[in-house]
């Protein structure tokens, strides 16, 4: 690792944390040669997930297209940033589980769906209109139907 100053390679770790719930490296360094200490971080490289879309194509997994969707599901309804991060993070790991390289939109749409039902309700419904394609009323009313009876999928039993 350069040094920011000097430009120099000759650098020593003098502290590593883990970060983001294992999923990042924090490391202290410093300079061999004008001991300028700097911070770098090492994120854990996960494969490359293909996402097959409904109407076949493919496309690779990509986590702000998951966030922008929780996040408008989950707007005016009292979910924090922190929340969503969080609920962002179970999904990917989700996926992830699956040790697939191909996941189908709709296995993913099922995997948010269940964590969105122990989440926030309002949101779960928002989603579920998108992912589901009500077209009526009817429709609405099963999946309300199935909040209200506890049915709503067997992943957010994990936790």
């Amino acid at each position: 690792m350069k040094c920011s100053q000097c430009q120099t390679d000759d650098t020593k770790v003098i502290e590593s944390r883990d970060v983001a719930d294992g999923q990042a490296i924090r490391r202290r360094r410093v300079c061999m040669k004008c001991n300028h200490r700097f911070t770098t971080y090492e994120r854990i490289e996960k494969p490359q997930l293909i996402v097959i879309k409904n109407n076949g194509t493919r496309e690779l997994f990509n986590r702000d297209k998951l966030m922008a969707g929780l996040y408008r599901a989950c707007e005016k309804t009292p979910v924090t940033s922190l929340q969503l991060e969080e609920l962002t993070n179970k999904i990917e790991q989700d996926i992830y589980e699956l040790g697939e390289p191909e996941v189908s939109s709709s296995k993913i749409g099922q995997i948010v769906m269940d964590r969105l039902a122990s989440l926030n309700e309002v949101a779960y419904v928002r989603f579920a209109s998108v992912y589901r394609r009500f077209k009526d009323i009817a429709g609405f009313e099963r999946e309300l139907s199935q909040i209200r009876e506890g049915k709503t999928g067997s992943i957010k039993d994990k936790g």
